[in-house]
């Protein structure tokens, strides 16, 4: 099973351009099935069923898997099995009959503009490490990137005297703008910490302190850090940026279009979704 299932990512990956995040969650949630099918003694693509199938998603609620992880995994068959039909390495689909647990929306949580200002200047400017971590968090607070397109940033990508920068993920750029506060803040970096820690062949905007690439593990314990010192209660990860800026642009009245093209979301319906979060605040 293991030379289909890589079949199927180097598709994902070449053919459908997916992003890392994508191919990484569909490594993950594959190789998980395959562990469980071998454990029940099916080692072959062409002899999973729906009743294994179906065993297999008992299993995962078993292992208190949330209804998230649980869709998800559904998903992740469902676009496997697909694949597998349309190379005719089966007749039929037997993930066809799974069906994705309910999962609940939860509502976003939001940082006020005050608890982002705090949060965004808890890292002081007389540090090279720290000048680096405020120029991450102004970036991602002013222009809601995601975290891995941040990762993915090279320094050519920025325009400091237009203020935007060139974000690629995929297939897809988009040109994101930001203001003259994170201008300077990225200016400064660039200027006075960058230089410490990048090595001269290292592309990327952002390294770690070893002038490697940043984790997303170790962006997340960053922003935790931070919100504790800043005094931060609420849940905060490194989403928390995204969903903020998303709030704040609406709040200041650009229009949902302009909002969903600067985040860079497919459905208009997600960055509506901010809207209706601001009626009920």
């Amino acid at each position: 099973m293991t030379s289909r299932i890589e079949a199927f990512l180097d598709y994902i990956k070449n053919e459908k351009r997916a992003s890392e995040n994508t191919c990484l969650s569909y490594r993950r949630d594959l190789k998980k099935l395959q562990g469980f099918l071998e454990g029940e003694g099916i080692r072959e693509v062409e002899r999973v069923t729906p009743t294994s199938l179906r065993s297999y998603v008992m299993w995962l609620e078993d292992e208190n898997l949330s209804p998230a992880s649980i869709s998800r995994n559904v998903a992740s068959m469902h676009a496997f099995f697909r694949y597998a039909v349309r190379k005719r390495w089966v007749d039929t689909d037997p993930s066809e009959v799974l069906k994705a647990p309910k999962v609940e929306k939860k509502l976003p949580t939001i940082l006020t503009g005050e608890e982002m200002e705090r949060l965004m200047s808890e890292p002081g400017l007389d540090h090279p490490k720290e000048i680096r971590d405020q120029a991450m968090l102004r970036l991602l607070g002013s222009t809601g990137l995601r975290v891995s397109e941040m990762m993915n940033l090279k320094v050519e990508d920025v325009n400091l005297t237009q203020r935007y920068l060139t974000c690629r993920e995929g297939r897809t750029t988009r040109i994101v703008p930001f203001g003259e506060r994170t201008a300077k803040v990225l200016r400064l970096y660039l200027e006075q910490s960058r230089p410490v820690y990048a090595r001269e062949e290292v592309e990327e905007l952002f390294t770690n302190c070893a002038g490697g690439s940043l984790s997303r593990q170790g962006f997340w314990k960053l922003i935790k850090s931070y919100g504790e010192r800043a005094g931060i209660k609420k849940e905060l990860t490194p989403h928390t940026l995204r969903h903020s800026c998303a709030a704040h642009l609406l709040e200041s009245g650009k229009d949902p279009k302009t909002v969903q093209q600067i985040l860079g979301h497919s459905d208009i319906s997600t960055t509506q979704s901010y809207v209706r979060l601001q009626r009920k605040a």
